[in-house]
């Protein structure tokens, strides 16, 4: 494996968390049924199901399922850790959060900080084996995806 091999798995990861996060998005916005306008392909790839011809009418209604949309993520994750900062006892709240997407060579996590418990922000980072974790630059919409996607999971109180 190659830094790049590491990197492209990262953007890899990164396409598959925009898909997922479209697919809560598009749950809670459309109510699924003949005024939809998201074509068969997008389903059945939403649905992590081969491409056919048609969606049926049980893959259209599970892609519109926002349950179901937000345990794909929950799913997707291999590992969620927190970390707290400096503070008195008894007052420590988590301060940090890494989500760890992938492991071994290459590894994919996404990291950031945390504010009452809550993803404040969202960056991706991927390694190979002996090399540093290393960000993988983001547009401002694919960052919006990353903390759309981390706000799904449980930090803490």
């Amino acid at each position: 494996m190659t830094k790049d091999d590491a990197r492209n798995q990262a953007q890899a990861q990164l396409e598959s968390i925009r898909g997922m996060v479209f697919r809560l998005e598009h749950a809670q916005d459309c109510p699924g049924d003949e005024f939809c306008d998201l074509d068969d392909a997008t389903i059945l790839e939403g649905l992590n199901i081969h491409p056919s011809e048609q969606a049926s009418a049980d893959d259209r209604a599970a892609y519109h399922d926002e349950d179901e949309a937000r345990q794909a993520i929950l799913e997707d994750a291999l590992d969620v850790q927190i970390r707290s900062d400096w503070g008195e006892p008894g007052d420590l709240e988590p301060g940090e959060y890494m989500i760890l997407l992938c492991t071994g060579g290459p590894a994919v996590r996404i990291i950031g900080q945390l504010d009452s418990c809550y993803p404040a922000s969202a960056q991706i980072e991927y390694q190979d084996w002996g090399t540093p974790w290393t960000a993988l630059p983001t547009s401002s919409a694919e960052e919006a995806d990353l903390l759309t996607y981390a706000s799904q999971f449980y930090y803490g109180e």
